[in-house]
């Protein structure tokens, strides 16, 4: 229950008008006074950025958070946004709060994905807000001046990760995303089939994000600065560029043990320093993500998650193979929008456990 009066909350109930249950179901509900069921009209295309965008109109507060319907955000939450709108800059556009997972010890697979949200909302992004680098905002939990939403024109309907292709927007118009320490618990698939189609959503809109961004390079570095134009290389475009050519490795490393000759080292000296550096990039990056989340499941007290942390590579590659799933739908269907699928957890609960 979030703690906010109740008085000032205006909620809205956000469907499809073609989900005949969930519409029959919400409105046979007996909601409070402040809650408004608005139903989006049908038509292209069926996405979240869409129906985001028709239910804006209707938004009466000077700020608006999204949340989706399986969320369990911490109760004081809203407050600590409000707080931290008041005491930061009018070029605060957006504070993105922590997310992680509340049914972490149902499969490999949640705990997998358990291990991946604590580094980066717990790590990652809050180092991103202290050295001013672009923050690729999550599906939830994001809080908005109302305001500055409208003057930017809301979300792109046709991007499928439109978190992420706000964030940028945001930051090209010099605006500010900071990161609340306060957590929003949501659900992880639990199987594969629903992370799979998940994760190529997630992927292809960062995809379609880039694309969209890189179109005129100059404009972008001029807008953002050489530090974020980096950044947003390093994090957006290293994230796909990682994701695609990771199995390349597994793929020569495969055809070198075939050959009786794993990581076998060159005879010349050039090569050889080649060599010592791509074996110091491998060891490094593998090592360093490693060790983020050992840190990060750490201080969030998953201390059950640390020896999960040695099957990161499966999950990684995992990724990959959405990855080069999200490259064949941003040709072929690049609007489309795999929903996941939730089911009730036997491990639903607010404070996440192993």
């Amino acid at each position: 229950m979030l703690r906010y009066p109740a008085a000032k909350l205006d909620i809205k109930i956000v469907l499809e008008s073609i989900d005949h249950e969930t519409v029959e179901a919400a409105r046979a509900l007996d909601l409070p006074g402040n809650f408004d069921i608005v139903i989006v009209p049908d038509g292209g295309p069926r996405t979240k950025p869409k129906a985001l965008n028709y239910a804006l109109e209707y938004v009466r507060g000077e700020y608006v958070v999204i949340y989706d319907a399986e969320d369990e955000p911490e109760p004081d939450q809203l407050l600590r946004a409000f707080d931290m709108f008041r005491a930061t800059g009018a070029d605060t556009a957006c504070i993105q709060a922590q997310l992680n997972i509340y049914n972490a010890g149902e499969t490999w697979l949640t705990r997998q994905f358990t291990i991946e949200y604590t580094s980066l909302f717990d790590g990652l992004l809050p180092s991103f807000d202290s050295l001013s680098l672009p923050i690729p905002l999550g599906g939830t939990s994001n809080h908005f001046r109302t305001s500055v939403l409208r003057k930017i024109g809301g979300w792109d309907p046709y991007n499928v990760t439109e978190d992420a292709d706000l964030g940028i927007r945001l930051m090209r118009r010099g605006l500010k995303i900071r990161v609340l320490k306060s957590t929003t618990f949501e659900e992880a698939p639990t199987s594969v089939m629903p992370w799979l189609k998940q994760r190529t959503r997630w992927l292809k809109g960062w995809m379609q994000t880039y694309l969209v961004h890189t179109r005129n390079t100059a404009r972008f570095r001029r807008e953002v600065g050489n530090w974020r134009y980096f950044g947003f290389q390093a994090i957006l475009g290293g994230a796909i560029l990682s994701a695609l050519i990771h199995p390349l490795f597994y793929l020569g490393l495969a055809i070198e043990l075939a050959g009786g000759h794993p990581l076998a080292k060159p005879s010349d000296l050039i090569g050889q320093g080649f060599w010592h550096i791509a074996l110091l990039n491998l060891s490094g990056g593998y090592l360093a993500a490693i060790a983020l989340a050992w840190v990060t499941i750490y201080k969030r007290g998953l201390k059950n998650l640390l020896p999960h942390t040695l099957a990161m590579p499966l999950y990684w590659l995992m990724i990959s193979l959405a990855a080069y799933r999200a490259l064949f739908q941003l040709f072929s269907k690049p609007f489309l929008w795999e929903k996941t699928e939730h089911t009730p957890s036997r491990y639903r609960t607010s404070d996440p456990g192993c």
